[in-house]
């Protein structure tokens, strides 16, 4: 964020996931880059996740739900029933709330939530992906019978890993910098970096940041070079001071601002 800045009115960049589905692939945005959220960045996530779903999945007019614990309208939080308004009011083809069983079927495309329920929506599946895995991998070591069935469906289940495997994913867009920046796992393989750069290359391609930027109705800054870091630093710094004066002036004895004060 530092270095590249954000997009002209982006309020704040999110961490955006492709996880595996019946259809596509779902988008889930933000997946931890802000545990307090208010609102109008739910509706930002919502828009910037709708465009990328749009141009890197093809996906035609995503439909955008807000992660809640219940599909009724009174369900949620006070976050979520407000960002669920706002959504509404929008051109996007919001469809309201979605539990996260929906994830993975054909009901929603865009899934939108604060970064602190997304982190734990993704650590868990990556949680019931590890212990799937060792459940079917136990069944196939069973017995000879067992084995043998292994050895007869291995290329279907090769195909099926394929599809939940992260690494053909490649890596999670820090979406909504002015760049582009391309967060992989921790414990990337070869195989997962190339997909993490090829991530990159059709972001860029797909002209992912100048759509968001035209949706957000101000394209004139995208090409712009933005200020550099120590102007911006400078702009904090001073910032800062002089609302600490104003502070201070403010607490100062109220005998000594009318001057009558020895």
């Amino acid at each position: 964020m530092f270095v590249m800045g954000t997009l002209p009115q982006v309020a704040r960049p999110a961490i955006l996931v492709v996880v595996p589905s019946l259809k596509k692939g779902t988008v889930i945005v933000d997946a931890g880059a802000n545990v307090d959220c208010k609102p109008r960045h739910l509706v930002q996530f919502g828009l910037m996740g709708s465009i990328y779903a749009e141009r890197i999945l093809n996906i035609a007019k995503p439909r955008v739900g807000v992660l809640s614990n219940g599909e009724e309208q009174g369900k949620g939080n006070d976050l979520t029933r407000a960002a669920s308004e706002q959504l509404a009011a929008t051109s996007l083809n919001f469809i309201g709330y979605v539990e996260g069983r929906d994830i993975f079927g054909d009901l929603v495309d865009v899934v939108v939530c604060d970064g602190f329920t997304g982190n734990i929506a993704l650590k868990t599946m990556e949680g019931v992906a590890s212990f799937a895995g060792a459940v079917l991998k136990n069944a196939f070591q069973k017995n000879l019978s067992s084995r043998l069935g292994y050895l007869l469906s291995r290329n279907s289940l090769a195909e099926a890993y394929r599809r939940l495997d992260y690494a053909e994913y490649g890596g999670a867009p820090l979406i909504g910098l002015d760049g582009v920046a391309i967060i992989a796992h921790g414990g990337s393989s070869p195989l997962a970096i190339k997909n993490a750069i090829r991530a990159a290359r059709d972001a860029v391609d797909q002209q992912i940041n100048l759509h968001i930027a035209d949706a957000l109705g101000d394209t004139d800054g995208v090409g712009a070079k933005k200020e550099g870091l120590p102007r911006k630093l400078w702009e904090r710094f001073k910032s800062k001071i002089e609302s600490l004066g104003e502070k201070t002036e403010s607490d100062a004895d109220p005998e000594e601002r009318r001057g009558g004060g020895e």
